[in-house]
């Protein structure tokens, strides 16, 4: 079988197409289905370099408090916007679980974001980001279109 080069680049944009399409649907049509919550996230900015690069699409599970532990990814909300962040340390206070956490990139904690300078508490946290053997599960690159489309 002989393909010649524009047949090539031909089924490969359609490929990167379905998959851009794909890849959309699911960040809009996911959230409506599941309540508001997607299981999808689009890493912004570079914190968490070279761990999760800008563009990369994460799966998040939500997550009892207690299954959280010092090295798993969390995304969280503070402000409006969402935090990909890992988690250094957990902290239980009157039952209550407050996480410390830090891009992996960053000198410092998120003590800006952290409530009662312990840390993020539970009830901010929207789930973990899912990884297999400590490895992240990521899709590289397809998160830039979503990125693209909200202008940011």
């Amino acid at each position: 079988m002989n393909l010649s080069y524009s047949r090539i680049l031909y089924y490969m944009t359609v490929i990167v197409f379905a998959a851009m399409l794909l890849t959309l649907i699911a960040l809009i049509v996911l959230p409506i289905i599941l309540n508001g919550f997607s299981p999808l996230a689009v890493v912004k900015g570079y914190s968490m370099l070279p761990t999760l690069r800008e563009g990369d699409i994460v799966i998040v599970q939500r997550t009892t408090p207690e299954a959280i532990r010092p090295g798993d990814v969390i995304i969280y909300s503070t402000g409006g916007k969402l935090i990909i962040h890992r988690v250094i340390k957990v902290v239980i206070r009157d039952g209550e679980y407050y996480y410390v956490t830090k891009g992996d990139n960053n000198s410092l904690p998120d003590f800006m974001y952290f409530e009662n300078n312990i840390g993020i508490p539970y009830n901010r946290v929207l789930g973990k980001v899912v990884s297999i053997n400590g490895y992240i599960v990521k899709i590289p690159y397809l998160g830039y279109l979503a990125l693209f489309l909200k202008g940011g």
